[in-house]
């Protein structure tokens, strides 16, 4: 089959085509013929060797994506061939807490990922497709959608009376802003371009805040509300916003972190207002395959289109990622295997 590899993981060169074995599915285990994958950000995090340890160099990159199943291994029931289906990329996660464990199943970075013509993966992970659904609408779910799902609705309980907060215009900001009007609730948005704030007006936010003009965000955020704060938030700041996301929250608001550390030097979080205000604070590391399957039948019930910024052949991946890397996108970067 044909693949990409990481390589040495020093930059976008890094990635390089290669032909391999096509993988065999083991006892439990089911072989995809990948359709579409869609990119993330943290896609280029590994290849510029910024995701933690360096990974393998044969590593076949890309976490989230929808393939159609081709061969059953032993032991595997209620799929079929020709059945479509998703995974959430930790793919031992299938329901309940977190666990530390899940990161050593961890697809497209301990694990073979979706760069490929194939992928074999658990049966158990997977979840299958409705016929209603476009390869479009589910290829983008299971990392940036599932992670701001977990945010949002499993974390944040929405409610129609809520505000929702969140930051910027990338994958998971929008994803949020699409889940949280499916269900009822107000949004705001921030980001730094004018032209990314009028495209989710059009997605439907209802507040939006350019932090270059207002860099003390934060109070635009309570002037809004009429000083009552968001509810929930989003943060996929990083940096120096978790202090304002704070200062911006309303009372047992829920703030969910998305994967992003705050740089030394950066204002700390006044704690004393965290406890005035009876926040929760927590940490977000994707989801479990119990969330993705409530994820995708809230896009069946609801018909969420994605925005999609571009679509890419499976030997264009590298302009793929150049693409995803100019940070001039908007919605998803997607890479076509198979039709």
């Amino acid at each position: 089959m044909k693949a990409y590899e990481l390589g040495p993981q020093t930059g976008l060169d890094s990635l390089h085509a290669v032909t391999r074995e096509t993988p065999k599915p083991g006892f439990g285990e089911v072989l995809l013929k990948t359709r579409l994958v869609a990119l993330n950000n943290r896609d280029i995090q590994v290849l510029e060797g910024r995701y933690g340890a360096k990974k393998a160099e044969d590593r076949i990159p890309v976490s989230e994506g929808v393939g159609e199943v081709v061969e059953l291994g032993e032991g595997v029931s209620g799929l079929a061939l020709g059945d479509r289906a998703v995974f959430a990329h930790f793919v031992n996660w299938i329901d309940g807490a977190f666990a530390l464990s899940h990161f050593g199943t961890d697809y497209g970075i301990t694990h073979d990922g979706w760069l490929a013509e194939y992928i074999s993966v658990p049966a158990a992970a997977l979840v299958k497709v409705p016929a209603s659904l476009s390869d479009e609408q589910v290829a983008p779910l299971a990392s940036s959608a599932l992670t701001a799902w977990h945010a949002v609705v499993e974390v944040g309980q929405i409610k129609a009376s809520d505000t929702v907060l969140a930051l910027g215009t990338g994958g998971v900001a929008i994803w949020a802003l699409q889940i949280a009007k499916a269900h009822g609730a107000r949004v705001i948005i921030t980001s730094s371009s004018d032209e990314k704030l009028e495209l989710a007006r059009k997605l439907g936010a209802d507040i939006t805040i350019n932090y270059r003009t207002h860099p003390d965000w934060e109070a635009e955020v309570m002037k809004a509300t009429n000083g009552a704060g968001a509810d929930i938030i989003v943060e996929t700041g990083g940096y120096d916003t978790h202090a304002k996301s704070v200062l911006a929250a309303a009372p047992n608001a829920r703030i969910s972190f998305i994967s992003v550390a705050p740089r030394e030097g950066a204002p700390a979080i006044n704690v004393g207002l965290v406890i005035f205000k009876n926040l929760v604070l927590k940490g977000i590391a994707e989801g479990s395959r119990a969330m993705l399957a409530r994820l995708v039948r809230t896009i069946e019930q609801q018909n969420i289109q994605p925005v999609i910024d571009s679509t890419f052949a499976f030997d264009e991946a590298p302009a793929a990622y150049a693409r995803l890397k100019s940070g001039g996108h908007v919605g998803k970067i997607l890479i076509r295997v198979a039709s």
